[in-house]
């Protein structure tokens, strides 16, 4: 069940998902409020589950990983014990920066940041080896058009 948020509890979410890394003073002057009860409030949201780990941004083309992929796969096991061997696969694989259960045709979508197309198939060749998959279709991303985490509150 969502949690009922006010304007303040909005503002709040806003600031904090533009830039974590604000003063408390700076938050508090920006929600039209002063500085305890924003600070409660945002206690009060973490311990809701509203706001959960803080973490930074990093630029990942700064950094060398230059190819950002999306794995399209299909499977023709759905078994308890073969979700736990790729799920155990997915989560040991740094690349994987995301990764969805779907419904439709595609039961799993990944995305994985590696260097290049060497590094992609290197992931590949580790995920085959480790699961047995029905079917992968690798989509090399042109351009990052948008990219948020930022939910719109």
């Amino acid at each position: 069940m969502p949690v009922q948020l006010d304007a303040i509890d909005r503002k709040i979410l806003a600031e904090l998902q533009e830039d974590a890394s604000q003063s408390l003073d700076e938050i508090a002057r920006k929600a039209g409020s002063s500085k305890t009860p924003v600070w409660n409030r945002i206690r009060k949201l973490r311990e809701a589950g509203v706001i959960g780990r803080q973490t930074v941004l990093v630029d990942p083309e700064k950094l060398g990983f230059e190819a950002c992929f999306f794995v399209l796969i299909r499977t023709s096991e759905h078994e308890a014990d073969w979700q736990a061997r790729f799920l155990a696969a997915l989560q040991a694989r740094p690349e994987v920066l995301e990764a969805h259960r779907l419904a439709g045709e595609i039961d799993y979508i990944l995305k994985v940041r590696v260097p290049n197309a060497r590094a992609y198939d290197d992931f590949y060749q580790a995920l085959i080896s480790e699961v047995k998959i029905y079917n992968v279709t690798a989509l090399l991303s042109m351009e990052e058009i948008k990219s948020t985490t930022a939910l719109p509150v």
